[in-house]
């Protein structure tokens, strides 16, 4: 895949690609799926909810995108035939991830017995019974709770209820393994911890910089706020060690003329600098903004503090430094930085390129500090945006699915149920799985996902899930997960209704801090239940003394109530489903200079550069455009020549220093681990290198930034053996 000029993102195929799952999974059955009210269930961009299933907040139709189909094609198939479950473990661990996801829907509780060397249907009765007397024999401080980001705010609200009353604070969310650090670095800048714009505000940016993200692939609605950025006469900075295709021209499926023209430009300038390198690269544009005198110096006197002392740290950094550290020269930084000088509404998205990383905090805190250099923080059609991939993961921690409530929460939830909650600071989802492999843990409840794939080190994530002694699983369908790392103790899987199958309404969150309301009300299977039914019943048969009736309390319009109750800015929860009024959360959208902090002003913060390595290849692992977090629909990727799940890209000069030719069958190696790949040539810097997530997570060690507790998935040492 010498030349990847020729790729354009979106475009007639993936309409045809579209067509051809719309059809696979009945147009009657894909019509009535897509155009129900219920948000996506894909990435957290969010569309759907009260004003139609593919329509987004702004009132724009069709709001959809091939991920949002794919998700769909997942949950609208026909039941895993009961034959499968006849064949041993051992048989299911062959199954790759696309074969397991395409097993077909559960739908019937599954049971491993301890030392079992398969699955066995059983009933409801006995599923919750035997799941309430297993989590009874455990001591609470040696269990956790784990929740994906697809579960709806009632059940995460009543997951967290369940097992702080059960007796832990080890609960958390799949954030540790990704935005995490985005929640840090905005909180000691801005003092709130979620995106400060709404969607609307990109409709007027004149300039939008997209940082360590390939929304072309994981976020492809944000791809048409990019063109339309563009055609309005702003700019696209793109920033990013690899030249994505989709970002750099992408035929938007909804906009004729940009089908019609073979593609619209999405980039006006790309910037490549090194895997690991961004606090210099953000250093760098600061300075040369800096020199420039292109500051926003009223709103740096009014607003901000420690800018002294951030121009200090950056007057004593020198040029030669940050070009050597980043691998961008200083021209082209300079002309960056020039042009944002000149832009008047900037917002700054990022994905976890720039969370990935030991260093994840200071690589959000530098893009904050590159904000308010200019005061595009603070005011409309300006901001800062991460961008958030599963559709409800940043609802799931408004609702306290984390280790650590805020005081004022807790007392508000002690005193709301007359229960006194445990004190101490739960584990982190790393922390748990630490604990787990050195024989700490005897418990789990696991809702959704696929925290052993989703973990680094393979080898690690099997250790630390075998430790288990009893894993309750609460999924839609199979996944690699819940056949692999068991371990020879027992497991109960349960199956769970999707989103628009839900039995009451459910309330999700976008990146956008919006809340929808999704119906539910579709029926497809006979057999699954609601989180939330199954978690009121487990509460009330694990902890019937308790003072909080999780039977009847598992009621949605109860627990929204009690959300509003508590969680400051969800107070408007409380009759959403009567109003179907949906709201942005309030206090977090800011169009005036109003911040979180203590002081009420904006802080910099120096951000250390990280020290370099250069010893090794830098790899990064990435998605594919056919897959969403561990699910993989696709085996080639469309945007990267057809390139399949077994690809380490890599520099072309880097390809003939190790003597290596496209398409040479290598092993990939690290400290960590192995992993058998091709070659395949990219437009990366010298020294970087890519390849797929989940199967490169064998590379990956279990380090973690030591604020956010996110591991390195984008900065992996590694080498080539051939």
């Amino acid at each position: 895949m010498a030349d990847t000029s020729h790729i354009v993102g979106g475009g007639p195929k993936k309409v045809l690609y579209t067509l051809a799952t719309i059809a696979r999974m009945g147009v009657g059955k894909a019509g009535k799926a897509l155009t129900a009210k219920n948000a996506c269930k894909a990435c957290a961009y969010g569309m759907g909810g009260q004003r139609g299933g593919m329509t987004n907040e702004l009132g724009e139709f069709p709001s959809v995108c091939n991920k949002s189909v794919q998700a769909q094609s997942t949950d609208i198939q026909p039941a895993i035939p009961y034959a499968i479950f006849e064949h041993e473990l051992e048989d299911l661990q062959e199954l790759n991830g696309r074969e397991m996801e395409h097993l077909g829907r559960l739908d019937t509780p599954l049971f491993k017995a301890a030392g079992a060397d398969h699955f066995e249907p059983v009933d409801w009765d006995f599923a919750i019974e035997h799941a309430a007397a297993r989590l009874g024999t455990t001591d609470p401080q040696r269990s956790f709770f784990y929740s994906s980001g697809r579960s709806s705010n009632e059940a995460g609200f009543l997951f967290q209820l369940l097992a702080r009353a059960f007796g832990t604070n080890n609960v958390n969310n799949c954030s540790y393994y990704c935005h995490q650090a985005t929640s840090e670095g905005l909180a000691t800048t801005i003092g709130k911890g979620t995106a400060s714009v709404e969607l609307e505000d990109l409709t007027g940016a004149d300039m939008i910089f997209v940082i360590g993200a390939n929304p072309s692939s994981n976020h492809p609605r944000f791809i048409h706020m990019l063109k339309n950025c563009r055609e309005r006469g702003g700019e696209v900075i793109v920033i990013n060690p690899a030249k994505e295709p989709g970002l750099v021209k992408f035929a938007v499926p909804k906009s004729p003329g940009s089908m019609l023209k073979g593609g619209s430009e999405i980039a006006s300038d790309y910037v490549q600098p090194r895997i690991g390198s961004d606090v210099a690269l953000m250093k760098g544009i600061a300075k040369a903004v800096l020199e420039l005198g292109l500051e926003a110096r009223d709103f740096l006197a009014a607003h901000t503090s420690g800018f002294e002392t951030f121009k200090a740290d950056l007057d004593a950094l020198g040029w030669g430094e940050i070009v050597e550290a980043c691998g961008v020269g200083r021209e082209e930084i300079t002309h960056i930085a020039r042009r944002y000088g000149l832009a008047d509404r900037v917002v700054f998205a990022w994905g976890m390129g720039m969370t990935h990383h030991i260093h994840g905090v200071a690589n959000v805190e530098a893009i904050a500090n590159l904000a308010m250099l200019r005061g595009m923080v603070g005011k409309r059609y300006a901001g800062l945006l991460p961008l958030r991939g599963h559709s409800n993961v940043q609802g799931i921690g408004t609702i306290g699915v984390k280790p650590v409530l805020a005081k004022a929460v807790l007392d508000r939830m002690e005193a709301a149920f007359g229960v006194k909650f445990p004190e101490e600071k739960g584990f982190d989802t790393m922390a748990c799985l630490k604990a787990a492999e050195a024989g700490e843990i005897d418990s789990a409840v696991i809702m959704g996902g696929n925290l052993w794939g989703a973990t680094p080190d393979r080898a690690f994530a099997s250790r630390a899930m075998g430790a288990i002694g009893f894993k309750l699983f609460l999924t839609t369908t199979l996944n690699m997960g819940h056949v692999h790392g068991l371990g020879d103790g027992e497991v109960m899987i349960l199956p769970v209704t999707a989103r628009d199958e839900e039995w009451e309404p459910t309330t999700q969150e976008s990146m956008f801090n919006y809340v929808r309301l999704s119906d539910g009300g579709i029926r497809r299977l006979e057999n699954v239940r609601p989180e939330s039914w199954i978690l009121g019943e487990l509460g009330q048969r694990l902890l019937p003394d308790s003072p909080i009736r999780f039977k009847a309390f598992s009621a949605h319009a109860k627990v929204r109530d009690a959300i509003a109750a508590i969680v400051p800015g969800m107070e408007q929860l409380a009759d959403i489903d009567v109003a179907k009024q949906e709201f942005h959360i309030k206090q977090r959208v800011m169009h005036t200079p109003e911040f979180g902090t203590a002081d009420g002003r904006a802080h910099f913060v120096v951000t250390p550069l990280p020290k370099p390595q250069r010893e090794r290849l830098t790899l990064a692992t990435v998605r594919s455009e056919g897959q969403f977090n561990t699910i993989i629909y696709e085996e080639k990727d469309s945007y990267r020549g057809g390139a399949g799940r077994h690809a380490v890209f890599l520099n072309g000069e880097d390809m003939a220093a190790f003597g290596l030719s496209e398409g040479q069958a290598v092993t990939l190696a690290s400290d960590t681990g192995r992993m058998p790949a091709i070659a395949t040539l990219f437009d990366l810097p010298r020294g970087s290198a890519m390849a797929y997530y989940p199967e490169a997570n064998v590379l990956v060690g279990t380090a973690v930034d030591p604020r956010s507790k996110t591991p390195a998935f984008k900065s992996v040492p590694v080498w080539i053996e051939t």
